[in-house]
């Protein structure tokens, strides 16, 4: 399809020939802007400027003809057809597509076009070059000023162009023009000056537009034309683009009949003269050569001033611009300001015109002028319902208050020069505080924006103004945030400690207004004094996240004294030690039962004498952990891993508390494990009377009857479940719970059955202390402390689902403090001197569905062929072959994308890094991944990229200096993931920044696996390592492990580092691995 946009088209289009001509005019006066065309919609966009600017569109069809076109101007759901907008767009879109040669017709000339240009446009240094000689004439139209240019032609001598319109007609179409026996233009032998070419295309732009606007005249008996015999006529935007052009050379021109043969713009300010003088008691101010002054557009880029074409400076011409409006195109003689407009005239505007041109100031006026240095004066008061301010403006012994409508305080004839700049200065900040004008002062209401203007307007006005303030005004000022005393004290005689706070500004019975402001999120809390106190700029915050922690009512705050439990001392003390905003005053035995539970392992309590020499250090610290909580009242939860032994430690305690005990403990187990804690007690503490509550009800009862010589009762949580009225009239030294996962819900008769147990004290042992939700954290608690993490309905509404439905980060680090002293959890890497050094891990994955599908596919189609390949030609010459058939197969398990280039489906081993990386890096871990195919490297690279996880990547192609730069960052701690070909990197690098080694794909070799993990694992080493191998079930991948397995002892002796495994399989071995007979 060929676009493109004739004449007639445009023609058709508009609704009536005003609109195709003002449209064609609008074009030509560059009033489309922001033109765009979209080639795939056949689409034209564009802003055009009428009386504002408008939105216009045009559609064009499959066959190139315009199917839509819409305007945002008023006047265009009026028209049938096209507006003078629409009109402005289609030309500019004819000449863009005639410029950017886009239809696939001018596409298909692109040769001649070369051509054509190359003879015609270019400059030929073997051309003549014409002269062009420009007149621009003025003269008196019907209704305004018209003007035009004319052209002179030649070489030695110059001929007037007569015609115009056939001029630049013969130029338009490559003609060759005679203008006398001696001159005839020869596009082929002649050439413009590049000044002379930008005035020769802009009159052809002016042709072709005249051009299609004459097309109609036929229907619109239009009689008008921009080119008419030998000139050209001009529009004002027209003028200076013609004038832009030709500024820079000398040429005719013809004003109001009057010629002036050989001008140069002068591209200088006009030299105006003002004269001001007095006219009764207003100033009259004259422009003297007004008269003379002729613009030459509308704009006033332009003007004709004694024999001078004159292009002011954009300044003279900003300044100019309003007198030029009245002097100028009203031709008024003078303006005349009135006596209130005496003062801003001089100090505004005449400081404007002197920059523009002279001004002479009668001695009459200039006698009465006065100059001085502005002082401000501002004068602030309190009224009953707000404030007040009143402005003085000092010039020497002249007050003006800007306030007052007429000021009396200065002669009528005295005219004082104001800085008005440092003036607006005052009142736009009082504008900006948003005060009403009243009489003779600025008055402001409201509380808020009083607030505002005290906390942020009245410094900048201190800043450019003296400010007085009278008694009353300074009782509501904005108050110096002083800082919370506070002070914390144990009593020994209770299970309490003592807390009390107080503020120099703020009395203790207005702490619950401002405790509601800051909730209301207030910017402020006015004090009964009428002072403001900035929420933001005091501890307010803290002490209301402190008193939410505390659980206090607005009761409590009457109080002096304050009596809260011990177990909150901890989070208190953190509290105030982190925000460092108040005074605190503690004790010392507040500070001693602080560093106590924080410090347990610096308690001085010995381990039993039986379990000296059985308990590990970490066991130790955990007997005293029990043993400093248990001092103090407290209850906790042993949450060590798994193999830890919690039991022991647990026992421990006991034993150590048995004789200062006049009531045996109570462990609650699950049925399984209730025996173990007898037979753990039997092993270790012989001596420690145990009593099982198991058996039939009768049994129990009687075991029940008998325990007050015991020193410890165990029973499972079933059977507490039955019995628990049995336990109801005994307290029991302590209570332990063992698997407290058991009383997750906090509803459950579990649950219930624990919590009606009365004790001294309550532990609680469990690996898993949240496994679901934090209400299961919340049950353990309620448990071993209650009221400690509040009731359950405020725990929900506060901690819980601002957690889980909210991702709150600082309400899951305030639970995490909350809970840490009372919370031990050791787990491998804490204790790894105690512990395997390296753990391996088989992760078994099985292949997608589509992953499965090529698997087969390519293991059936290589059977075959291995298989006549091992009878026609043996084993060892098929060994290359079978090589690269197990390679083919082992890369489909890591991915089919390896093998297969277009391959659109997943891979079981990338979802499942994936699901390892994010558990891996949420746990801290930091990670080596080794595989032998850098191509699977790339994609992993990809997925990190996606995840936003930062990664080093090692392969073979890494510079020595780049691969060493690399180690050095991962040790120091960048980055989490480290990249690596195992063929490039598993030797000689140190990465034991590392804890965790994933293999994504087997090796032949365990001992070059065993090298890539020993990256991690080696000297220097600090951390556990995990080793993490890929294993896809049912395919080569784990038959290669199983035979590793089989053969480790074998391949460690006889097979040494890089050698493949493959040089020592059998043929056996080799079909098995096909699944061959």
């Amino acid at each position: 399809m060929s676009l493109s946009i004739s004449d007639v088209m445009i023609r058709n289009a508009a609704s009536n020939s005003t609109s195709l001509i003002r449209g064609i005019g609008y074009y030509l006066d560059k009033r489309v802007q922001k033109f765009t065309f979209d080639e795939d919609t056949m689409t034209a966009h564009a802003i055009v400027i009428g009386e504002k600017p408008y939105k216009v569109e045009v559609v064009f069809d499959k066959n190139g003809n315009m199917s839509y076109w819409d305007c945002s101007c008023p006047a265009f759901m009026n028209y049938d057809g096209a507006c003078k907008h629409i009109v402005a767009l289609m030309k500019m879109m004819q000449k863009e597509l005639q410029s950017q040669r886009i239809s696939l017709k001018q596409q298909k000339n692109n040769t001649h076009q070369i051509f054509t240009y190359f003879e015609e446009f270019l400059e030929d240094p073997g051309k003549a070059e014409v002269n062009l000689r420009v007149t621009f004439e003025l003269e008196h139209g019907y209704k305004e000023m018209l003007s035009s240019i004319e052209l002179k032609i030649g070489s030695s001598r110059l001929y007037v162009v007569r015609s115009l319109k056939d001029f630049l007609e013969d130029l338009d179409q490559g003609n060759s023009i005679e203008f006398g026996k001696s001159f005839i233009y020869d596009p082929r032998k002649h050439k413009f000056s590049s000044v002379d070419r930008q005035l020769i295309d802009l009159l052809l732009e002016i042709y072709e537009n005249d051009k299609t606007a004459g097309s109609i005249s036929y229907h619109s008996n239009r009689q008008d034309s921009l080119l008419k015999g030998k000139k050209a006529y001009l529009s004002s935007p027209l003028v200076k683009r013609v004038l832009d052009i030709i500024k820079n050379r000398n040429f005719s021109i013809r004003i109001l009949g009057k010629e002036y043969p050989d001008i140069c713009i002068a591209q200088k300010d006009i030299p105006f003269h003002f004269e001001l003088k007095p006219k009764d008691e207003s100033l009259q101010l004259q422009l003297n050569l007004i008269d003379q002054l002729i613009p030459l557009n509308k704009q006033g880029d332009y003007f004709f001033y004694d024999g001078v074409l004159y292009s002011p400076t954009e300044k003279q011409k900003k300044y100019f611009l309003p007198f030029y409006h009245i002097l100028v195109k009203e031709k008024q003689k003078n303006i005349t300001f009135s006596r209130g407009e005496k003062e801003r005239f001089v100090s505004e505007i005449l400081p404007k015109i002197q920059n523009i041109g002279k001004i002479s100031i009668s001695a009459e006026v200039a006698k009465h002028i006065h100059r001085e240095e502005l002082t401000t004066k501002i004068f602030l008061d309190k009224i009953e319902d707000g404030i007040s301010i009143k402005i003085e403006f000092h010039y020497g012994e002249e007050i003006i208050n800007p306030f007052s409508v007429k000021d009396l305080s200065i002669p009528s004839n005295k005219i004082v020069v104001r800085n008005m700049a440092e003036e607006k200065k005052v009142l736009s900040i009082l504008e900006k505080a948003e005060f009403k004008v009243s009489i003779d002062k600025a008055i402001l209401k409201d509380e808020e924006r009083i607030f505002e203007f005290l906390k942020n307007n009245l410094i900048e006005l201190q800043e450019i103004a003296e400010v007085y303030y009278s008694d009353q005004f300074k009782n509501i000022a904005i108050k110096e945030a002083a800082r919370f005393s506070v002070s914390v004290r144990l009593n020994d005689q209770s299970s309490m400690f003592e807390f009390s706070f107080e503020h120099d500004e703020i009395p203790l019975e207005e702490l619950t207004g401002l405790l509601e402001a800051y909730k209301e999120r207030k910017k402020y809390y006015r004090l009964r004094s009428g002072a403001f106190l900035p929420i933001e700029y005091t501890d307010i915050g803290h002490l209301s996240n402190l008193i939410e922690y505390l659980d206090l009512t607005e009761k409590d705050f009457s109080k002096k004294l304050i009596e809260l439990p011990k177990y909150r001392a901890l989070y208190l003390d953190d509290i105030l030690r982190e925000t460092q905003l108040f005074n605190v005053e503690r004790s010392q035995n507040f500070k001693q039962l602080v560093q106590n539970i924080k410090e347990p392992k610096d308690m001085d309590y010995s381990v039993p004498g039986p379990l000296k020499t059985v308990l590990r250090d970490y066991q130790k610290i955990g007997f005293k952990w029990l043993k400093t909580l248990a001092r103090y009242g407290m209850g906790g939860i042993l949450a060590d891993d798994m193999g830890l032994g919690k039991t022991l430690q647990v026992l421990a305690f006991l034993y150590s508390e048995r004789e200062a005990a006049s009531n045996p403990s109570l462990v609650v187990a699950p049925t399984s494990l209730i025996y173990n804690w007898q037979d753990e007690a039997a092993k270790f503490l012989p001596d420690l009377k145990t009593v099982v509550i198991s058996g039939m009800p009768k049994e129990r009862y009687e075991l029940m009857e008998d325990i007050h010589g015991a020193d410890l009762v165990i029973t499972s949580y079933p059977l507490l479940r039955r019995d628990v009225e049995l336990y109801k009239d005994t307290t029991f030294a302590y209570c332990i719970i063992d698997e407290a996962q058991h009383i997750k819900n906090p509803n459950s008769i579990n649950a219930r059955s624990v919590k009606e147990i009365k004790a001294g004290g309550y532990f609680a042992l469990t690996g898993t202390p949240v496994e679901n939700s934090l209400t299961e954290l919340w049950s353990i608690f309620d448990f071993i402390m209650p009221g400690y993490l509040y009731n359950h309905s405020k725990f929900i509404k506060k901690i819980e689902r601002p957690i889980a439905k909210g991702d709150d980060k600082t309400v899951l680090r305030q639970l995490t403090k909350q809970i840490r002293p009372f919370v031990l959890r050791r787990i491998k890497k804490d204790v790894l001197k105690e512990l395997p050094e390296k753990i391996e891990s088989k992760m078994m994955t099985e292949l997608t569905a589509e992953q499965k599908k090529v698997y087969l596919a390519y293991l059936h189609e290589v059977q075959g062929e291995i298989r006549d390949d091992l009878l026609t030609q043996g084993f060892d010459k098929s060994r290359l072959k079978i090589l690269a058939a197990l390679t083919r197969l082992r890369q489909i398990c890591c991915h089919p994308l390896l093998f297969i280039e277009n391959y659109k489906g997943e891979s079981c081993k990338l979802q499942l890094l994936e699901e390892i990386l994010e558990d891996a890096l949420a746990g801290g871990h930091r990670i080596l991944l080794f595989s032998q195919f850098t191509s699977m490297l790339e994609i992993i690279k990809t997925l990190l990229r996606d995840k936003n996880i930062d990664f080093y990547y090692l392969d073979g192609a890494v510079k020595p200096d780049e691969r060493r730069n690399m180690v050095q960052a991962f040790q120091q701690g960048a980055k989490d993931v480290f990249l690596i070909s195992l063929k490039a990197g598993g030797t000689g690098l140190n990465l034991t920044g590392a804890d965790m080694v994933i293999h994504f794909d087997p090796w032949w070799n365990p001992a070059v696996e065993e090298q890539a993990e020993d990256r991690a694992y080696r000297i220097g080493q600090k951390n556990i390592v995990q080793v993490l191998k890929f294993i896809t079930k049912g395919t080569i991948e784990e038959k290669i492990f199983e035979l590793q397995q089989r053969k480790k002892g074998l391949i460690d002796a006889v097979i040494q580092p890089g050698e493949t495994m493959l040089s020592a399989l059998s043929e056996k071995e080799i079909r098995s691995l096909f699944d061959i007979e």
